[in-house]
């Protein structure tokens, strides 16, 4: 590893300050920051500890719930309103990691991390853009099961590793970021990037920014949502596909939903196609899985990653007709 050089902030703004100084990279839980450097991976000049910046999850007068970005994982699953208003977040960070991981990695650096793809990992042997731009990339070519099939690009086909922010996107959350230019909102579907022929930035973040926030606004259908993971092994295993959806019914035909696929893109896939397609329409299973193939029309699926669409089709719509029979517990 390295030698760097270790600061600890207590308030954004300190912390933002601190990171005017060059190659500063921010640290939290840990729990994918440190592996990256052992990997060399990232060989940061210094770090700045934001894991003391205020750890709170409060609610204003209207029903917002503001999530700090330094709140641990487990304590956001665990946390009353979320359970009871979001149960799809809760569900999404459960099915992710260990305990132990959950216990130790914050909300900010979930949002952050970087991709599991296995080339970008094999530093010594594989070509990867997101590693060395320019070089190439071996996954399209080489074992690339889990391997994105929607927006991709001839630069990148990674995948987004998270299961938290595919619940946050189908929710229309908003991060909160501080930054050398002062404090901005974003919507949560616009902070990750798809690749381009710039897939080492995963982010539209600008150097020294640091969310400090996640806000969940009202959506009072919310409470009747759920997540459910398709994977390999059912434990420490990330998603082949994954689905984050919520349902508010009138009568018997749907009248609004929220949907966002996990373990298919390079970032959270928001289901936008997916949604219009439903809203006002029948409760059907045939309408569901019409609204899922619809959604990766556009799928550009590789050698050992052709069974995602069809499975991403046949999850959503195992996920609609639960939460519309009330079997989505």
């Amino acid at each position: 590893m390295t030698p760097f050089a270790y600061a600890r902030a207590t308030t954004p703004d300190e912390a933002v300050t601190m990171a005017k100084a060059p190659a500063t990279m921010f640290l939290g839980g840990g729990t994918n920051l440190v592996d990256l450097m052992r990997e060399r991976l990232a060989q940061p000049e210094r770090l700045v500890d934001v894991s003391a910046l205020p750890a709170a999850i409060t609610e204003s007068g209207d029903g917002t719930l503001m999530i700090g970005a330094a709140v641990r994982n487990s304590a956001v699953a665990e946390h009353p309103l979320v359970r009871s208003r979001y149960p799809m977040l809760a569900r999404a960070i459960l099915a992710g990691a260990s305990a132990q991981i959950r216990n130790m990695a914050t909300v900010g650096g979930n949002l952050l991390q970087r991709t599991r793809c296995t080339y970008f990992y094999d530093v010594k042997g594989s070509r990867c853009n997101k590693r060395d731009p320019g070089t190439g990339c071996d996954a399209r070519d080489g074992f690339n099961r889990i391997h994105a099939v929607l927006g991709t690009s001839d630069a990148c086909v990674a995948t987004h590793p998270s299961d938290m922010c595919i619940a946050l996107a189908a929710l229309d959350a908003i991060v909160h970021i501080a930054g050398p230019q002062g404090h901005r909102t974003l919507p949560f579907t616009e902070l990750h990037r798809l690749p381009g022929d710039r897939p080492d930035r995963d982010t539209v973040l600008a150097p020294g920014e640091l969310v400090t926030a996640v806000e969940l606004p009202p959506l009072p259908f919310a409470a009747h949502s759920t997540y459910r993971k398709v994977r390999d092994r059912s434990s420490y295993a990330f998603a082949l596909v994954s689905v984050a959806a919520a349902v508010d019914m009138a009568g018997d035909r749907i009248g609004d939903v929220r949907i966002a696929f996990g373990g298919v893109a390079h970032k959270p896939w928001r289901a936008l196609t997916a949604e219009a397609m439903l809203r006002g329409g029948p409760a059907t299973a045939p309408a569901f899985l019409a609204a899922g193939k619809a959604e990766f029309a556009d799928a550009q699926p590789l050698r050992d990653n052709a069974f995602k669409p069809a499975l991403a089709a046949r999850t959503l719509a195992a996920v609609l007709s639960a939460l519309t029979t009330g079997d989505a517990a």
